[in-house]
């Protein structure tokens, strides 16, 4: 679990201010320092295998250029076909498409220009899936097809399962079977394999006061990751009977080092680990520093250890939970009134800190999640030291609404 030390605390909070004094809060921004030593921590955990960066936890154009241009991170793992088709068409190579796509314009686009098919690989994981493709083709480009491994725990026979509800692929057979079936296909190749293992590397280990769930969150993984390994390597050797696979990727910043430990995969994903957002504090493979950032300016003092600061109540996907809302995290020492929570026009936030805090003060917050805070601000501000080194338009900032 993340442990910030107080003073260290004081001295981020002193930064950030002198270095946005000159702008007017709400804004965002992201301190390189930080951004840059968890991009380093990320490529110390991939043991030596290339990370593919989860452009969904990035949603900035400018840094995924720039973690790109580091030793250790090759590729794009992108969540739309529309993201990807723009990416490609801004000079990014090797985009794999993590989520099935049913955008028909999407793939006239991709099936009719050279550039874009053999930039961008697509995943499938029904027969449906080709036909939509064929219906909306406008050219005879080859379509680069990833498959997707359901990566989820299952147990009691298959009446108890844990993971996310993804693809309906399990078993070497199934997957093997419909690998065969896409290759006779004209116009679509196999090219790779994906298995997010979304209850491992997205789910914390060590939660702060609960130390029977974290025994239990930690059994269930060590279960999974064991029965993961086995099924992932024995899919892959299924599929090496068919085709020849140019990837293999598995894993999220939750779980790098368990996950590039498999000879069978060949890559790693991740990007949440470069902002650290708040559901990244309770792991014990890793600790990061938070780099992305909210400010929002206290507007109101309605009493003694209140203030109220103006909006702030950016939930994140997920279900709906207090974990899913963001956290007051500079100056230490806030939280929120359980009344009202992070309202959509104001928050009041107690605790003795408030008392040293006046209007027009900013009171820096940390999103539940990583990229989805680039959904509500055009820019970020990019902090080096105590100064703003440059601003950079977020995904919204460039007009690119992908969801």
């Amino acid at each position: 679990m993340v442990n910030h030390a107080v003073p260290g605390l004081a001295a981020d909070r002193a930064r950030y201010d002198r270095a946005t004094a000159h702008l007017d809060a709400p804004l965002a921004v992201v301190d390189l320092d930080a951004f840059d030593a968890n991009a380093a921590d990320l490529v110390r955990r991939a043991n030596g295998k290339p990370i593919r960066v989860a452009s969904k936890s990035v949603r900035c154009r400018a840094l995924l250029e720039r973690v790109l241009a580091m030793d250790g991170f090759a590729g794009v793992m992108s969540f739309t076909l529309a993201e990807s088709i723009w990416l490609a068409r801004e000079g990014f190579e090797d985009i794999l498409l993590a989520y099935p796509s049913a955008d028909r314009s999407g793939f006239a686009e991709l099936t009719g220009d050279p550039k874009l098919a053999a930039a961008v690989t697509v995943l499938l994981d029904d027969p449906a899936q080709l036909d939509l493709i064929d219906a909306a083709r406008t050219g005879s480009e080859e379509v680069r097809v990833c498959l997707e491994l359901d990566t989820s725990l299952q147990l009691l026979g298959g009446r108890l399962r844990v993971g996310a509800r993804r693809a309906p692929l399990r078993t070497p057979e199934a997957l093997g079977a419909f690998a065969e079936l896409v290759q006779q296909r004209p116009g679509f190749r196999v090219v790779g394999l994906m298995a997010y293992e979304g209850h491992i590397a997205g789910v914390g280990d060590l939660i702060a006061g609960r130390p029977v769930r974290s025994r239990v969150i930690q059994a269930m993984q060590a279960k999974a990751r064991r029965e993961l390994a086995v099924r992932r390597a024995a899919v892959v050797r299924r599929l090496r009977q068919v085709t020849e696979l140019e990837f293999v990727n598995g894993g999220g910043t939750g779980s790098v080092e368990s996950t590039v430990a498999e000879r069978a995969v060949t890559e790693v994903a991740a990007g949440s680990g470069l902002y650290v957002p708040r559901l990244f504090d309770n792991y014990r493979s890793f600790q990061g520093r938070p780099a992305a950032l909210f400010a929002q300016p206290v507007v109101r003092r309605p009493g003694l250890g209140v203030v109220t600061v103006l909006g702030g109540g950016y939930p994140a996907s997920g279900a709906a939970g207090p974990d899913r809302s963001p956290v007051p995290y500079l100056p230490p020492g806030l939280k929120y009134d359980p009344q009202e929570g992070a309202g959509e026009v104001q928050t009041p936030l107690l605790g003795s800190a408030a008392d040293d805090l006046r209007i027009g003060d900013r009171v820096w917050f940390r999103h539940a999640k990583a990229g989805e805070l680039c959904e509500r601000f055009a820019e970020l501000q990019l902090i080096q030291g105590d100064r703003v080194v440059d601003a950079v338009p977020t995904y919204r900032g460039e007009g690119r609404t992908f969801l």
